[in-house]
């Protein structure tokens, strides 16, 4: 039989803000897996929009006008981010496949690298197809 006194430990670590710190490794976990959602969808608007241009220009005008206004802007912004911020990630994780950077200080390091550099690779993109 499980032992009933637990004594003043928490239940569950659903109490984030009292009991449980976010660290940069378990969020940058969280965002890998959002930001491949991300490419994904990208990914079927981009087809969607070849489809469109395929089957004529009724309905291409319609669905480029919709990829190009401001919420479309919104839209392909949030997929370039995740698109670089995947591929930094990526490379973290390549190097953690390789056995290298498992000490905390070298985890932590190279997220504020690769958050850095998506940043960065988001920027460049943007000026470069401006």
């Amino acid at each position: 039989m499980a032992d009933v006194n637990r004594g003043d430990r928490p239940l569950s670590p659903f109490m984030l803000g009292q009991f449980y710190r976010f660290q940069i490794s378990s969020v940058m976990s969280v965002l890998h897996r959002i930001t491949g959602v991300g490419i994904s969808i990208g990914a079927v608007l981009g087809v969607w929009w070849f489809l469109a241009a395929a089957s004529g220009p009724g309905y291409f005008s319609v669905v480029d006008g919709l990829l190009t206004s401001w919420i479309g802007g919104l839209v392909m912004l949030g997929m370039l981010i995740s698109l670089w911020y995947h591929f930094c990630n990526g490379i973290r994780h390549l190097v953690w496949d390789a056995g290298f950077g498992f000490d905390l200080d070298s985890v932590r390091k190279s997220g504020l690298v690769a958050g850095g550099a998506a940043v960065a690779l988001t920027l460049l993109t943007l000026i470069v197809a401006w």
